[in-house]
């Protein structure tokens, strides 16, 4: 699974010409001037990015990295950027496809996505293939989306400030169906205030770490870059890992973080109110660039220049450890709040996801019951013991990226064409 997204984002990278590279700058320019209407849709571009962002950011950018760190070793890191790098291109593509073969229900709601490019792209006898897909994401919401974001927030809040699961599930239920009930348009204006602002907060306090271990920084690039190829002995707690280890789950929890590839974003990024697809597909692309190359950075930095990347602790308790190594008293309420804004942001993008997969299937007539259920699903994603739905939410992710990386590649032409019609008309 993780050799088919790396290539065909490799594919596209290579058949873009290096052009989400080299149009970094202009798809922040877009996406400034996206904070506005510029054609029909939804949202605007903007907060079309930031409701694809509070999906993404989430779980994985704290206790992600960490696993990979303490799996992998910090040579894990190294793979990490390289997930990211190709998955811009994925990224771009899919929300090329998104905004270009998006169709308008009867209220007058803009819908794309993989279904609906595989459905008027690819034609008839590839429509099994979009059901296919709506249906393993309108199931996998209620695992990566829901449960386990809820499951999350309710462990952080109980470790940092002592709240039973049960009120953190509740809690959490009201402020998510308060937000629901709205849309996507209410889901796109939270994002577009939430988002940004619980990433600056992590954001901060990770740079303060790094400020005060500047003489860390250097060797902890020295780690990454050494053991991205050469295996790294066990010390402290840390059994040591291979290469192997470092590639696998590097990517693995590159791929996890950003989901490039999963099909998932240009969901999203489909409701825009943009009149040209490649717009909003080099918006799109700086999703994977914030997600894996800001964010998940920062945190496998603080995680290695406070020295406790071996000291055989994993998942989000290395990342808060780092952080309360550095700030004592202050480092674990920054990993716990960042975790319970980040999980809670991930369970209102990933219900525009899973609701536009259960309309694909069911028509508009399941809107409001798909809404009811959701936000009924996130006491028990709470206060359950989720192991399994960990393996199941994985597994449903595996099964939407297929269809839609099939789709990437049986499209590209389009994306290519599209692409280069665009910059012809735009050379600056």
């Amino acid at each position: 699974m993780l050799v088919l997204i790396l290539g065909v984002g490799f594919f596209l990278m290579m058949g873009l010409r290096l052009m989400p590279l080299a149009k970094l700058g202009f798809g922040f320019r877009m996406l400034w001037r996206g904070r506005v209407k510029q054609g029909e849709g939804d949202i605007p571009s903007y907060q079309a990015l930031m409701t694809a962002l509070s999906a993404t950011v989430g779980t994985g950018n704290i206790a992600g990295v960490a696993t990979a760190l303490f799996l992998g070793g910090p040579g894990a890191l190294f793979w990490m950027w390289c997930t990211a790098l190709v998955g811009m291109a994925t990224k771009y593509a899919e929300a090329v496809l998104a905004v270009h073969y998006r169709e308008v229900d009867a209220k007058g709601n803009h819908l794309g996505g993989p279904m609906y490019y595989i459905k008027l792209g690819l034609g008839k006898k590839w429509l099994w293939m979009a059901t296919a897909f709506a249906l393993f994401g309108l199931l996998a919401g209620f695992g990566i989306g829901n449960t386990v974001q809820a499951n999350s927030v309710a462990h952080a809040a109980a470790d940092a400030f002592g709240l039973p699961l049960w009120v953190s599930g509740a809690a959490m239920a009201v402020f998510a169906g308060l937000v629901l009930i709205g849309g996507i348009k209410r889901i796109g204006e939270v994002s577009a205030a939430l988002v940004p602002l619980m990433a600056i907060i992590y954001l901060l306090g990770g740079l303060f770490v790094l400020a005060t271990h500047l003489d860390q920084i250097g060797p902890a690039f020295n780690l990454i870059f050494t053991h991205a190829f050469t295996p790294i002995a066990a010390t402290g707690g840390f059994a040591g890992a291979t290469v192997a280890a470092a590639i696998q789950f590097g990517v693995a929890r590159g791929v996890f973080s950003n989901e490039a590839g999963l099909g998932s974003a240009p969901i999203a990024h489909a409701a825009a109110q943009t009149s040209d697809p490649v717009a909003q597909g080099t918006v799109a692309m700086l999703g994977t660039f914030i997600d894996t190359l800001v964010i998940c950075t920062i945190t496998g930095l603080v995680i290695l220049v406070s020295g406790v990347w071996d000291s055989g602790v994993t998942g989000a308790a290395l990342s808060t450890s780092a952080f309360e190594q550095a700030m004592p008293g202050f480092g674990a309420y920054i990993v716990a709040i960042g975790l319970m804004l980040f999980a809670y942001t991930t369970t209102l993008g990933w219900s525009v996801y899973s609701e536009r997969c259960a309309e694909y299937l069911f028509g508009e007539r399941i809107i409001v019951p798909f809404r009811v259920i959701w936000v009924l699903v996130l006491p028990l994603g709470a206060i359950a013991q989720l192991d399994f739905v960990w393996l199941v939410a994985d597994t449903l992710n595996a099964l939407m990226a297929i269809p839609n990386l099939v789709a990437l590649l049986m499209l590209s032409p389009v994306v290519f064409q599209l692409t280069r019609e665009y910059f012809v008309r735009k050379p600056a």
